[in-house]
């Protein structure tokens, strides 16, 4: 069993929750100043949790393991889910109101799979950072050559470069957990 680390309220802290509330803070003021802002609670309440939750899956993981390569790893892997989410609820990473983008919630649903079937050791979160980029991959090829992808602006090549550059993440994640695996030996 790994030890929790102690962390305080150090600096780092403080500006990691200091830019969240930022964050949330700034469509609340804009509303007061401009007619376009127009966020309701739900907009607020999924914000929280997009900005909120990866800071505390950090945090909790950064008081279990102190590696800064397995950090590095949470951090990776945190960021392309949001950036998949985010991306996915703007706009659609294939096209607006296209059903092809519920894939990619699931996708983000295999990387966590993965991570609690490894029990957030550091080899098996390597190996499940590299499954979900290989699941990436496979899905950039599924989508490419369907035929509602065509029809969409970005097109394949689109889809298959976004995808790509998702998919290096995962695997940049991947490598910094196998790196915390082999430091912990």
């Amino acid at each position: 069993m790994v030890s929790e680390a102690k962390t305080g309220w150090n600096g780092w802290r403080v500006l990691r929750w200091g830019i969240a509330a930022a964050l949330l803070l700034t469509p609340a003021a804009m509303m007061q100043i401009s007619d376009e802002w127009n966020w309701g609670p739900a907009s607020f309440i999924l914000a929280g949790i997009m900005i909120c939750g990866p800071i505390l899956v950090y945090e909790r993981s950064a008081r279990i393991w102190p590696s800064l390569a397995y950090r590095g790893g949470v951090v990776t892997a945190l960021i392309v889910s949001f950036l998949l989410i985010w991306i996915n609820l703007a706009v659609g990473i294939v096209g607006e109101d296209n059903p092809i983008n519920f894939s990619f919630f699931l996708l983000i649903f295999t990387s966590v799979v993965g991570a609690f079937a490894a029990r957030f050791q550091p080899d098996g979160m390597a190996r499940a950072m590299l499954g979900t980029a290989a699941v990436q991959l496979l899905l950039a090829i599924a989508i490419a050559t369907a035929p509602s992808t065509q029809r969409e602006p970005g097109g394949a090549v689109g889809a298959l470069v976004l995808c790509g550059f998702f998919a290096v993440l995962w695997l940049v994640s991947a490598a910094l957990f196998h790196k915390a695996s082999k430091a912990e030996r």
